[in-house]
């Protein structure tokens, strides 16, 4: 976890360094992945990078992802990690990061409290540095005693967390709010769908006062049940949660297999 690459070199993590006048920095405006390692192979690794390259490209970002492609190979070649986080950063500067993170303790289930949150238009379809509403999110959730802010548009719709999917689940369906309200086209949003047949649906606070089961996905956490929305309580890990927590596990080993 000491070292890093950074515009193609390996150095020392504490001796990383990108200049303060770099926009990524100063501005926020850059870009980044993150993806999960198993056993130090990265999950999803192309279809991470194919994103990163549709988000430089809508951000007006110049970026060679076979670039970014050589810095993860020398970086995992040198370290040759096992379980970790795999993060990747280019910014307006023209630099170009590849670290690695700790995986980081999570609970086996969560509780959320609403945030009223306003998309940025602009940049829909982009993945960038500009998290610092994403993270301010979270903390007002946090000051009310709450694990993560479930967002929620101006006219109340709810959206995703700050940096997962949301799914709920009633009369036995699993439902995500759709992309036309502007939530990130997650890649394991995607996996869950697909494994769990998951449905689009608008969704205000309202709606989910009758939902069954809640819970959440991200290349981090994978599939992490929600115990409780605001004051409604749910099963800390219902029926179809653990079902589709089971599916997406497999789907991932089955990838990481070449299956």
């Amino acid at each position: 976890m000491d070292t890093a690459c950074v515009d193609g070199e390996l150095v020392a993590l504490a001796e990383a360094r990108i200049p303060v006048t770099d926009d990524g920095l100063l501005r926020g405006d850059g870009v980044f992945e993150v993806m999960r390692l198993y056993d130090g192979v990265a999950f999803g690794r192309d279809r991470h990078l194919e994103r990163m390259a549709r988000s430089a490209q809508n951000l007006r970002l110049e970026l060679d992802v076979a670039d970014v492609a050589h810095d993860i190979d020398a970086l995992l070649a040198s370290v040759q990690p096992a379980d970790a986080l795999l993060r990747v950063v280019a910014t307006r500067g023209g630099h170009r990061i590849v670290l690695l993170e700790a995986l980081p303790v999570l609970p086996e289930a969560l509780t959320l409290g609403y945030v009223t949150f306003a998309p940025v238009r602009v940049l829909d379809g982009v993945k960038s540095l500009s998290y610092a509403a994403n993270m301010l999110a979270t903390r007002l959730a946090r000051e009310r005693g709450f694990d993560e802010a479930l967002l929620v548009t101006p006219h109340g719709h709810v959206l995703e967390l700050p940096t997962a999917s949301f799914f709920w689940v009633a009369d036995g369906a699993v439902l995500t709010p759709p992309l036309s309200e502007r939530v990130l086209d997650s890649i394991t949003r995607r996996i869950v769908i697909e494994v769990a047949a998951a449905t689009e649906r608008v969704a205000t606070p309202a709606d989910l006062k009758a939902a069954q089961e809640a819970f959440v996905a991200s290349s981090v956490r994978e599939v992490i049940a929600v115990r409780r929305i605001e004051e409604h309580e749910l099963p800390a890990c219902g029926p179809v949660t653990s079902a589709t927590a089971e599916k997406v596990r497999a789907y991932i080993q089955a990838e990481l297999a070449g299956g």
